[in-house]
Protein backbone atom coordinates (compact mmCIF):
# COMPACT_ATOMS: atom_id res chain seq x y z
CA UNK A 1 0.00 0.00 0.00
CA UNK A 2 2.72 2.20 0.78
CA UNK A 3 4.57 1.65 -2.24
CA UNK A 4 1.47 2.78 -4.60
CA UNK A 5 1.16 5.69 -2.55
CA UNK A 6 4.99 6.96 -2.84
CA UNK A 7 4.31 5.72 -6.99
CA UNK A 8 0.87 8.10 -7.41
CA UNK A 9 2.45 10.64 -5.17
CA UNK A 10 5.75 11.08 -7.64
CA UNK A 11 3.22 11.01 -10.45
CA UNK A 12 1.29 13.48 -9.45
CA UNK A 13 4.48 15.70 -8.79
CA UNK A 14 5.13 15.37 -12.31
CA UNK A 15 1.87 15.98 -14.02
CA UNK A 16 1.78 19.34 -11.35
CA UNK A 17 5.25 20.63 -12.55
CA UNK A 18 3.66 20.50 -16.01
CA UNK A 19 2.95 24.41 -15.03
CA UNK A 20 6.28 25.47 -14.36
CA UNK A 21 7.47 25.09 -17.72
CA UNK A 22 5.37 27.82 -19.43
CA UNK A 23 7.54 29.91 -17.87
CA UNK A 24 10.31 31.29 -19.94
CA UNK A 25 13.55 29.93 -19.74
CA UNK A 26 15.26 32.18 -22.42
CA UNK A 27 16.16 35.43 -23.40
CA UNK A 28 17.79 35.12 -26.86
CA UNK A 29 17.15 36.74 -29.29
CA UNK A 30 17.68 33.57 -31.67
CA UNK A 31 14.05 32.34 -30.18
CA UNK A 32 12.04 34.11 -32.00
CA UNK A 33 12.85 31.71 -35.19
CA UNK A 34 10.66 28.85 -35.67
CA UNK A 35 8.91 26.99 -32.62
CA UNK A 36 11.85 28.50 -30.53
CA UNK A 37 14.71 27.08 -28.83
CA UNK A 38 14.50 23.19 -29.13
CA UNK A 39 15.42 20.94 -26.11
CA UNK A 40 16.71 17.40 -26.94
CA UNK A 41 15.63 16.47 -23.70
CA UNK A 42 19.40 14.84 -22.78
CA UNK A 43 19.80 14.46 -18.69
CA UNK A 44 21.87 16.63 -16.56
CA UNK A 45 24.49 14.19 -16.06
CA UNK A 46 24.91 12.90 -20.08
CA UNK A 47 24.65 16.89 -20.93
CA UNK A 48 27.97 17.35 -19.11
CA UNK A 49 29.38 14.58 -20.89
CA UNK A 50 28.56 16.74 -24.50
CA UNK A 51 25.11 15.97 -24.58
CA UNK A 52 25.55 11.97 -25.63
CA UNK A 53 22.67 9.79 -24.67
CA UNK A 54 21.58 7.28 -27.82
CA UNK A 55 24.34 4.88 -26.90
CA UNK A 56 24.55 5.42 -22.97
CA UNK A 57 22.87 2.56 -20.75
CA UNK A 58 23.65 3.61 -16.69
CA UNK A 59 21.68 2.27 -13.77
CA UNK A 60 21.80 5.80 -12.03
CA UNK A 61 20.64 7.50 -14.56
CA UNK A 62 16.93 8.67 -16.42
CA UNK A 63 17.20 9.27 -20.13
CA UNK A 64 14.43 9.81 -21.97
CA UNK A 65 16.09 11.19 -25.07
CA UNK A 66 16.28 7.05 -25.48
CA UNK A 67 13.79 5.04 -24.47
CA UNK A 68 15.31 1.62 -24.93
CA UNK A 69 17.94 2.79 -21.98
CA UNK A 70 15.24 2.25 -19.17
CA UNK A 71 16.08 -1.26 -18.54
CA UNK A 72 19.75 -0.55 -17.60
CA UNK A 73 17.80 0.55 -14.09
CA UNK A 74 18.04 -2.01 -11.05
CA UNK A 75 14.94 -4.61 -10.96
CA UNK A 76 14.66 -3.10 -7.13
CA UNK A 77 14.82 0.44 -7.79
CA UNK A 78 13.11 3.74 -7.87
CA UNK A 79 14.49 6.27 -9.30
CA UNK A 80 13.69 10.00 -9.63
CA UNK A 81 15.52 13.32 -11.44
CA UNK A 82 15.08 16.77 -10.88
CA UNK A 83 17.08 19.51 -12.16
CA UNK A 84 16.87 23.25 -12.36
CA UNK A 85 19.53 25.35 -13.64
CA UNK A 86 20.59 28.91 -14.22
CA UNK A 87 21.69 30.46 -17.81
CA UNK A 88 23.86 33.99 -18.22
CA UNK A 89 23.55 35.00 -21.92
CA UNK A 90 25.66 37.74 -23.56
CA UNK A 91 24.30 38.51 -26.99
CA UNK A 92 25.40 41.88 -28.88
CA UNK A 93 25.43 43.11 -32.52
CA UNK A 94 26.43 46.19 -34.13
CA UNK A 95 23.33 48.29 -32.19
CA UNK A 96 25.00 47.45 -28.82
CA UNK A 97 25.57 44.86 -26.24
CA UNK A 98 23.12 43.44 -23.76
CA UNK A 99 23.42 40.80 -20.25
CA UNK A 100 20.43 38.63 -19.34
CA UNK A 101 19.70 36.59 -16.43
CA UNK A 102 17.28 33.54 -16.57
CA UNK A 103 16.80 29.94 -14.27
CA UNK A 104 13.82 27.82 -13.96
CA UNK A 105 12.92 24.62 -13.35
CA UNK A 106 14.67 21.95 -16.09
CA UNK A 107 12.85 19.12 -16.35
CA UNK A 108 11.47 16.29 -13.77
CA UNK A 109 11.15 12.93 -14.56
CA UNK A 110 10.91 9.07 -12.50
CA UNK A 111 11.59 5.91 -13.54
CA UNK A 112 10.71 2.30 -12.31
CA UNK A 113 10.54 -1.42 -13.33
CA UNK A 114 7.52 -3.27 -14.22
CA UNK A 115 9.19 -7.03 -14.12
CA UNK A 116 12.41 -7.76 -13.08
CA UNK A 117 15.32 -6.54 -15.88
CA UNK A 118 13.08 -7.11 -18.63
CA UNK A 119 10.51 -4.23 -18.52
CA UNK A 120 11.03 -0.51 -17.35
CA UNK A 121 8.90 2.14 -17.11
CA UNK A 122 9.84 6.34 -16.99
CA UNK A 123 7.46 9.11 -16.83
CA UNK A 124 8.16 13.24 -16.90
CA UNK A 125 7.45 16.41 -18.34
CA UNK A 126 10.36 18.03 -20.67
CA UNK A 127 10.94 20.84 -22.23
CA UNK A 128 10.53 20.96 -25.97
CA UNK A 129 10.95 24.80 -27.04
CA UNK A 130 10.95 28.03 -25.40
CA UNK A 131 10.75 31.42 -26.50
CA UNK A 132 11.52 34.70 -24.85
CA UNK A 133 13.00 37.74 -26.29
CA UNK A 134 12.33 41.69 -26.76
CA UNK A 135 14.46 43.16 -29.12
CA UNK A 136 13.86 47.11 -30.57
CA UNK A 137 15.61 48.91 -33.16
CA UNK A 138 15.64 52.61 -34.22
CA UNK A 139 15.98 54.01 -37.81
CA UNK A 140 14.85 56.63 -39.69
CA UNK A 141 13.74 57.92 -43.60
CA UNK A 142 15.58 60.18 -44.93
CA UNK A 143 15.67 62.00 -41.28
CA UNK A 144 12.20 62.76 -42.04
CA UNK A 145 10.27 59.77 -40.42
CA UNK A 146 11.44 58.30 -36.83
CA UNK A 147 10.47 54.96 -35.76
CA UNK A 148 11.18 51.87 -33.46
CA UNK A 149 10.87 48.35 -34.57
CA UNK A 150 9.95 46.26 -31.64
CA UNK A 151 10.47 42.61 -31.81
CA UNK A 152 8.45 40.59 -28.40
CA UNK A 153 7.66 37.09 -27.95
CA UNK A 154 7.48 34.47 -25.28
CA UNK A 155 6.01 31.12 -24.17
CA UNK A 156 7.21 27.81 -25.39
CA UNK A 157 5.74 23.99 -25.69
CA UNK A 158 6.36 21.55 -22.90
CA UNK A 159 5.87 17.72 -23.38
CA UNK A 160 4.55 15.29 -20.65
CA UNK A 161 6.05 11.57 -21.48
CA UNK A 162 5.47 7.58 -20.55
CA UNK A 163 7.86 5.60 -21.96
CA UNK A 164 8.43 1.97 -22.07
CA UNK A 165 11.49 -0.31 -22.43
CA UNK A 166 11.80 -4.08 -23.03
CA UNK A 167 15.04 -6.60 -22.67
CA UNK A 168 15.35 -9.44 -25.60
CA UNK A 169 17.65 -11.72 -25.43
CA UNK A 170 20.05 -10.03 -22.77
CA UNK A 171 21.77 -7.92 -24.98
CA UNK A 172 19.02 -5.87 -27.09
CA UNK A 173 16.66 -3.61 -25.69
CA UNK A 174 13.48 -2.12 -27.46
CA UNK A 175 11.70 1.18 -26.53
CA UNK A 176 8.94 4.07 -27.28
CA UNK A 177 8.08 7.07 -25.51
CA UNK A 178 4.51 8.64 -26.08
CA UNK A 179 4.63 12.79 -25.57
CA UNK A 180 1.57 14.93 -24.79
CA UNK A 181 2.68 17.87 -26.65
CA UNK A 182 1.02 21.59 -24.39
CA UNK A 183 2.02 25.08 -24.66
CA UNK A 184 1.75 28.42 -26.19
CA UNK A 185 3.81 30.49 -28.28
CA UNK A 186 3.10 34.33 -29.28
CA UNK A 187 5.22 36.50 -31.18
CA UNK A 188 4.25 40.71 -31.77
CA UNK A 189 6.40 42.47 -34.27
CA UNK A 190 5.37 46.22 -33.87
CA UNK A 191 7.15 49.55 -36.08
CA UNK A 192 5.54 53.03 -34.28
CA UNK A 193 6.53 56.25 -35.81
CA UNK A 194 7.33 59.27 -33.86
CA UNK A 195 5.53 61.60 -35.74
CA UNK A 196 1.56 61.36 -35.05
CA UNK A 197 0.64 61.41 -38.69
CA UNK A 198 1.71 58.09 -39.48
CA UNK A 199 0.42 55.14 -37.91
CA UNK A 200 1.63 52.49 -36.00
CA UNK A 201 1.68 48.67 -38.07
CA UNK A 202 1.76 45.64 -35.79
CA UNK A 203 2.00 42.28 -36.44
CA UNK A 204 1.06 39.76 -34.12
CA UNK A 205 0.39 35.35 -33.52
CA UNK A 206 -0.69 32.99 -31.29
CA UNK A 207 0.08 29.39 -31.76
CA UNK A 208 -1.47 27.27 -29.37
CA UNK A 209 -0.44 23.27 -29.22
CA UNK A 210 -2.13 20.42 -27.88
CA UNK A 211 -1.22 17.06 -29.42
CA UNK A 212 0.93 13.80 -29.42
CA UNK A 213 4.07 12.26 -31.20
CA UNK A 214 5.91 9.36 -30.60
CA UNK A 215 9.91 7.76 -30.22
CA UNK A 216 11.34 4.71 -30.55
CA UNK A 217 14.22 3.43 -29.44
CA UNK A 218 16.98 0.43 -29.73
CA UNK A 219 19.96 -0.58 -28.10
CA UNK A 220 22.63 -3.20 -28.38
CA UNK A 221 24.34 -4.05 -25.72
CA UNK A 222 27.02 -6.41 -24.06
CA UNK A 223 30.33 -7.07 -21.60
CA UNK A 224 33.45 -8.75 -21.87
CA UNK A 225 35.21 -8.63 -18.76
CA UNK A 226 36.19 -5.17 -17.88
CA UNK A 227 34.67 -4.07 -21.04
CA UNK A 228 31.20 -2.81 -21.76
CA UNK A 229 29.59 -1.87 -25.07
CA UNK A 230 26.43 -0.27 -25.89
CA UNK A 231 25.05 0.84 -29.19
CA UNK A 232 21.79 2.69 -30.49
CA UNK A 233 19.69 4.35 -32.36
CA UNK A 234 16.48 6.61 -32.48
CA UNK A 235 13.70 7.77 -34.69
CA UNK A 236 10.82 9.65 -34.84
CA UNK A 237 8.78 10.01 -37.96
CA UNK A 238 7.29 13.51 -39.02
CA UNK A 239 4.01 14.44 -37.76
CA UNK A 240 1.07 17.15 -37.92
CA UNK A 241 0.33 18.43 -34.56
CA UNK A 242 -3.14 19.39 -33.18
CA UNK A 243 -2.41 22.89 -33.07
CA UNK A 244 -4.39 26.60 -33.70
CA UNK A 245 -2.44 29.52 -35.18
CA UNK A 246 -3.60 32.77 -35.48
CA UNK A 247 -2.26 35.58 -36.99
CA UNK A 248 -3.46 39.40 -36.38
CA UNK A 249 -1.89 42.39 -38.69
CA UNK A 250 -2.61 46.05 -39.83
CA UNK A 251 -2.48 49.38 -38.51
CA UNK A 252 -5.64 48.42 -35.82
CA UNK A 253 -5.00 44.30 -35.66
CA UNK A 254 -8.56 44.29 -37.59
CA UNK A 255 -7.03 41.38 -40.11
CA UNK A 256 -7.36 37.67 -38.51
CA UNK A 257 -5.85 34.98 -40.17
CA UNK A 258 -6.91 31.57 -38.30
CA UNK A 259 -5.19 28.45 -39.65
CA UNK A 260 -5.38 24.43 -37.69
CA UNK A 261 -3.34 21.67 -37.50
CA UNK A 262 -0.39 23.66 -39.55
CA UNK A 263 2.45 22.56 -37.16
CA UNK A 264 4.65 19.88 -37.87
CA UNK A 265 7.46 18.46 -35.91
CA UNK A 266 10.43 16.70 -38.04
CA UNK A 267 11.15 13.17 -38.80
CA UNK A 268 14.61 12.49 -37.29
CA UNK A 269 16.78 9.78 -36.61
CA UNK A 270 19.96 9.49 -34.44
CA UNK A 271 22.91 6.91 -33.57
CA UNK A 272 25.32 6.50 -30.52
CA UNK A 273 27.67 4.67 -29.45
CA UNK A 274 29.90 4.07 -25.96
CA UNK A 275 32.60 2.15 -24.58
CA UNK A 276 32.81 1.39 -20.71
CA UNK A 277 36.13 0.41 -18.83
CA UNK A 278 36.09 -1.01 -15.56
CA UNK A 279 33.10 0.83 -14.87
CA UNK A 280 35.74 3.86 -13.78
CA UNK A 281 35.83 5.06 -17.25
CA UNK A 282 33.31 5.86 -20.23
CA UNK A 283 33.89 7.30 -23.97
CA UNK A 284 30.15 8.28 -25.75
CA UNK A 285 29.79 9.99 -28.91
CA UNK A 286 26.36 10.65 -30.74
CA UNK A 287 24.82 11.94 -34.48
CA UNK A 288 21.57 13.34 -34.60
CA UNK A 289 19.83 14.42 -38.59
CA UNK A 290 16.25 16.19 -38.08
CA UNK A 291 14.35 16.77 -41.46
CA UNK A 292 13.25 20.33 -40.82
CA UNK A 293 13.81 21.27 -44.53
CA UNK A 294 11.09 18.58 -45.00
CA UNK A 295 8.06 20.10 -42.80
CA UNK A 296 5.69 22.09 -44.39
CA UNK A 297 5.91 25.66 -44.59
CA UNK A 298 4.22 27.83 -42.41
CA UNK A 299 3.02 31.77 -43.16
CA UNK A 300 5.20 33.90 -40.76
CA UNK A 301 7.76 31.53 -40.28
CA UNK A 302 10.86 31.45 -41.44
CA UNK A 303 12.62 28.97 -44.21
CA UNK A 304 13.92 26.20 -42.21
CA UNK A 305 16.91 23.61 -43.01
CA UNK A 306 17.69 20.01 -41.83
CA UNK A 307 19.76 19.80 -38.40
CA UNK A 308 22.88 17.78 -37.74
CA UNK A 309 24.16 17.33 -34.33
CA UNK A 310 27.55 15.53 -33.10
CA UNK A 311 27.76 14.77 -29.36
CA UNK A 312 31.25 13.78 -27.89
CA UNK A 313 31.75 13.19 -24.04
CA UNK A 314 33.58 11.15 -21.57
CA UNK A 315 33.09 10.50 -17.73
CA UNK A 316 35.72 8.68 -14.95
CA UNK A 317 35.53 7.70 -11.83
CA UNK A 318 38.76 6.68 -10.04
CA UNK A 319 37.73 3.84 -7.20
CA UNK A 320 33.70 3.59 -6.87
CA UNK A 321 34.92 2.12 -4.09
CA UNK A 322 37.55 4.02 -3.33
CA UNK A 323 37.71 5.11 0.51
CA UNK A 324 38.70 8.94 -0.08
CA UNK A 325 35.50 11.12 -1.69
CA UNK A 326 37.30 12.03 -4.71
CA UNK A 327 38.12 8.98 -5.77
CA UNK A 328 34.35 7.86 -5.33
CA UNK A 329 33.27 10.98 -7.33
CA UNK A 330 32.56 11.54 -10.90
CA UNK A 331 34.25 13.67 -13.39
CA UNK A 332 33.04 14.49 -17.02
CA UNK A 333 33.66 16.96 -20.00
CA UNK A 334 32.30 16.94 -23.91
CA UNK A 335 31.36 19.13 -26.59
CA UNK A 336 28.89 18.94 -28.70
CA UNK A 337 28.52 20.89 -32.46
CA UNK A 338 24.70 21.49 -34.24
CA UNK A 339 23.37 23.11 -37.19
CA UNK A 340 20.56 25.79 -36.60
CA UNK A 341 17.38 24.60 -37.77
CA UNK A 342 16.77 27.85 -39.08
CA UNK A 343 18.56 28.91 -42.14
CA UNK A 344 19.21 32.43 -41.46
CA UNK A 345 21.43 31.42 -38.89
CA UNK A 346 24.89 30.18 -41.41
CA UNK A 347 26.92 29.13 -38.69
CA UNK A 348 26.73 26.01 -36.49
CA UNK A 349 26.30 26.23 -32.85
CA UNK A 350 29.30 24.87 -30.53
CA UNK A 351 29.29 23.81 -26.63
CA UNK A 352 32.17 22.80 -24.22
CA UNK A 353 30.95 21.45 -20.73
CA UNK A 354 32.20 20.35 -17.45
CA UNK A 355 30.40 18.01 -15.01
CA UNK A 356 30.92 16.88 -11.76
CA UNK A 357 29.22 14.09 -9.56
CA UNK A 358 28.61 13.87 -5.86
CA UNK A 359 27.21 10.68 -4.55
CA UNK A 360 26.05 10.49 -1.50
CA UNK A 361 27.57 8.25 0.70
CA UNK A 362 25.12 5.69 2.41
CA UNK A 363 22.29 6.28 -0.36
CA UNK A 364 21.80 5.87 -4.25
CA UNK A 365 21.40 9.28 -4.52
CA UNK A 366 24.07 11.39 -6.88
CA UNK A 367 24.15 15.34 -6.81
CA UNK A 368 25.25 16.30 -10.26
CA UNK A 369 26.43 19.80 -11.46
CA UNK A 370 27.33 20.97 -15.13
CA UNK A 371 28.85 23.94 -16.17
CA UNK A 372 27.96 24.52 -20.28
CA UNK A 373 29.98 27.34 -22.31
CA UNK A 374 27.99 27.71 -25.84
CA UNK A 375 28.07 30.52 -28.68
CA UNK A 376 25.71 30.68 -31.01
CA UNK A 377 25.31 33.03 -34.54
CA UNK A 378 26.05 35.50 -36.54
CA UNK A 379 22.72 35.94 -38.09
CA UNK A 380 23.36 38.76 -40.10
CA UNK A 381 26.01 40.57 -37.72
CA UNK A 382 24.06 38.91 -33.92
CA UNK A 383 26.12 36.77 -31.55
CA UNK A 384 25.40 35.43 -28.35
CA UNK A 385 27.81 33.77 -26.22
CA UNK A 386 26.38 31.83 -22.60
CA UNK A 387 27.12 30.21 -19.64
CA UNK A 388 24.75 27.65 -17.80
CA UNK A 389 24.88 26.19 -14.49
CA UNK A 390 22.36 23.17 -14.00
CA UNK A 391 22.31 21.49 -10.60
CA UNK A 392 20.46 17.99 -10.52
CA UNK A 393 19.60 15.26 -8.39
CA UNK A 394 19.08 11.75 -9.04
CA UNK A 395 17.32 9.83 -6.46
CA UNK A 396 17.54 6.05 -6.44
CA UNK A 397 15.76 4.18 -3.40
CA UNK A 398 14.76 0.41 -3.35
CA UNK A 399 11.21 0.77 -3.05
CA UNK A 400 10.57 -2.70 -3.84
CA UNK A 401 13.01 -5.07 -2.12
CA UNK A 402 10.20 -7.03 0.58
CA UNK A 403 11.59 -7.13 4.13
CA UNK A 404 11.28 -10.66 5.79
CA UNK A 405 10.28 -10.80 9.52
Amino acid sequence: MALKRNILLAVLLIVGAGCLFAQNNTSSPFSCYGLGDVNDNVPNTFRAMGGVGIGMRNNKVICPAQPASYTACDSLTFMFDLAADVLYTHYGDDAGKKNKVNGNLEYISLQFPLYKRYVALSAGVLPFSSVGYNITLSDSINSDYHYATNFYGNGGISEVYGGLSFNLFDWVSLGANVYYMFGDVTNTRSVIFAESDVKTVIQASALSVSSVRFREGLQFFHTFGKHSFVLGGIFENRRTLKSDYEVAESTQLDTVWVAEDIVQVPMMFGVGASYTFDKRLTVGFDFSRSYWSKVDAISGFDAMRDRNKYSFGLEYRHNPAGRNYAERMFWRVGCNLADSYVTKIKRPDYMVSLGMGFPLRNAGTIFNVTFEYGHRGPAASLEENYLRMTINASIAENWFFKRRL
